[in-house]
């Protein structure tokens, strides 16, 4: 008998019991390592910006899931995370409003279109009105 010592489910594997799982075999079903120690994971990467093909920002009005209160959303910006959150930050301002940054998009509550409009004119995207 050899001195290495074998976990249960090594041993039905070697008996040929059992077919190795894939969480057990790829080093993201690891938690702990006895060479390495704790094992944590990357952090997510974040995605890349996507704008629209025509390069204009999408605003759309929505009232959806928010119990007829409207909300303007803006899509199709291609800055920064950290550049986003400033335009959404002015923009909450120049309204008056709360609004918030989900996913790349920027949502202003309430119906404040000619203000957004003109706000994001000034500085330089061109806007074009999507859905009704």
């Amino acid at each position: 008998m050899s001195g290495k010592k074998l976990s249960l489910a090594d041993w039905q594997q070697q008996l040929g019991r059992v077919e190795p799982s894939p969480e057990s075999t790829s080093p993201e079903g690891l938690v702990y390592s006895t060479s390495q120690g704790r094992i944590t994971a990357a952090p997510p990467q974040a995605a890349e910006p996507q704008g629209f093909a025509d390069g204009k920002l999408r605003l759309k009005r929505e009232t959806k899931g928010r119990n007829g209160k409207a909300v303007i959303t803006i899509a199709g910006l291609t800055e920064s995370a950290e550049r986003v959150t400033e335009i959404a930050a002015l923009l909450k301002k120049k309204c008056g409003c709360g609004g918030a940054v989900k996913d790349g998009i920027i949502e202003i509550q309430g119906d404040q279109r000619e203000v957004i409009v003109a706000e994001l004119e000034k500085l330089g995207y061109s806007c074009k009105w999507a859905g009704g």
